[in-house]
């Protein structure tokens, strides 16, 4: 059997950042992935917007780390010449009724300490975009994209310069705590020991726990799927910057993004499905999509867009209730040593990454 101190299961952005974090701390890194590549998971498949911090519950870690971590994803992808752009974004009132909203939202923000805020008139939004239409809109001009591939290869390449290593096709079936040690045993028969284990296996991270012998049931949480379905724009964007509707239920709204090509994607909705797998995107629901984003773009033809892609939000809590915090759970908390569970790692994760990547490793440093 194989020693190594520490393991972090999942190589997504999370795992990723995570296992750096571990590795420049001056530990012994394996990161364990069970599909053939890195960030093929919810990393890959979501709108790659640099969020400013806004619309979490003050003192959340949500709040916390999205901050945070803005400002570290900013200079790290500054220093490496990794893509990104500080494009900003527009969240919009497209009725009277939701003006009172977008005070709440500038209210919650400076709570997060995020003062860069603007109110804007309907003819200021209009003058920084002029195919919008609104009532009233806030600027943010922290709020970006990033090329979150780039990203993922840097975190990896971080890594293996501190000479840790990630391993792929390798999904884990059996966790045990043995005396000092957490042995893993993968599908395919590996066998490994580690001091610390890190579950950061982003949409499989219950299923992932459900596997570790020892650990109450108590501590994993049931996981509810909500897609998000993407459309893309057929031709040249009409907006330079990121354009947010109020923020509904389950997730933004359907809004309006742009990737470091200038190619725009509208999305994602909510349709929360039975399985992880669901990815396929129903043209049908492109009638939702017109009704939507014409509320806040008027002037969207008739057949200019068009199904892309669809990615899946590791809730914590189903259809109808507030989503809750991100999950960072120690041994403190389940009383397995050496283990530390991440669940409900959704938007805004990849904002929050390099940030959560910290936490964790100073949490098993003051342990």
């Amino acid at each position: 059997m194989d020693k190594v101190d520490c393991i972090v299961i999942g190589a997504g952005v999370v795992g990723l950042a995570v296992a750096r974090a571990m590795a420049l701390s001056g530990r012994e890194v394996m990161v364990l992935e069970a599909t053939n590549a890195i960030g093929t998971g919810t990393s890959s498949r979501n709108s790659e917007v640099i969020h400013a911090g806004i619309y979490y519950p003050p003192g959340s870690m949500k709040a916390q780390l999205c901050v945070q971590g803005k400002h570290m994803l900013y200079d790290y992808c500054a220093e490496r010449g990794i893509g990104f752009s500080r494009c900003g974004k527009l969240i919009v009132a497209t009725s009277p009724s939701q003006v009172g909203q977008l005070q709440s939202i500038i209210a919650k923000a400076v709570a997060n300490g995020v003062h860069d805020l603007v109110l804007l008139t309907r003819e200021q939004a209009q003058a920084m975009e002029p195919q919008l239409e609104c009532v009233a809109a806030i600027h943010s001009p922290s709020s970006g994209i990033v090329d979150s591939h780039t990203l993922m290869l840097s975190l990896q390449g971080d890594i293996e310069n501190a000479a840790g290593c990630v391993v792929l096709n390798t999904a884990v079936a059996h966790i045990i705590r043995v005396q000092a040690a957490i042995e893993i045993i993968a599908i395919d028969g590996t066998k490994l020991s580690a001091k610390t284990v890190i579950n950061a296996a982003g949409l499989n991270a219950p299923a992932v726990a459900r596997c570790i012998k020892g650990l109450d049931a108590q501590y994993v949480p049931p996981t509810f799927w909500a897609k998000g379905n993407y459309f893309t724009l057929n031709g040249k964007s009409p907006f330079s910057c990121l354009i947010y509707p109020v923020p509904e239920a389950a997730g933004l709204g359907v809004h309006l993004t742009i990737d470091l090509g200038g190619q725009a994607r509208f999305g994602p909705d909510v349709e929360w499905v039975d399985s992880p797998d669901d990815l396929a995107v129903d043209p049908s629901r492109g009638d939702a999509f017109y009704a939507e984003v014409r509320k806040y773009w008027p002037a969207l033809k008739d057949g200019a867009l068009h199904a892309s892609y669809a990615g899946i939000r590791p809730k914590l809590q189903g259809p109808g209730i507030a989503a809750g915090d991100f999950v960072i759970q120690g041994p403190a908390v389940h009383g397995v040593p050496g283990l530390v569970n991440l669940f409900g790692i959704e938007s805004p994760g990849l904002t929050s990454s390099l940030a959560l990547g910290e936490a964790v490793s100073q949490m098993l440093l003051n342990k």
